[in-house]
């Protein structure tokens, strides 16, 4: 099965705001949006927005039985773990099991993800 989209929309206008929700634990602080996903594999594309002042410390860091891909649309954002600023126009490939995060964010920042759950457990 091929991942679901909805095709043509502008993911960050004002009149997709209604989309995106809010990541359990955050206070608001980060939201997402998910731009397609294939419902059989579980293989995701989506947005991540930090707020400014958005802090992901209390969640650890992050470790995935899956390779996942990210792109830094706009904005930066601090990895705790790698010792980096990740900033726009940042592209990383992270195979299983890469130590990630936490984050820090200063200023808003939006975050492109491709996590290829279908391919879970080559760590």
């Amino acid at each position: 099965m091929a991942k679901y989209a909805v095709n043509y929309w502008n993911a960050l206008s004002g009149a997709s705001h209604n989309r995106w929700h809010a990541v359990d634990g955050t206070d608001g602080m980060i939201e997402q949006v998910t731009l397609s996903m294939d419902n059989e594999t579980g293989d995701y594309t989506r947005l991540t927005r930090f707020k400014a002042g958005a802090d992901t410390t209390p969640f650890g860091v992050y470790q995935h039985t899956y390779p996942e891909e990210v792109f830094i649309i706009s904005g930066r954002l601090y990895d705790q773990t790698n010792n980096i600023w990740l900033e726009q126009g940042h592209y990383a490939n992270r195979p299983p099991g890469e130590p990630h995060g936490p984050f820090l964010c200063e200023q808003e920042c939006i975050v492109l993800e491709i996590s290829m759950l279908s391919q879970s457990g080559q760590t």
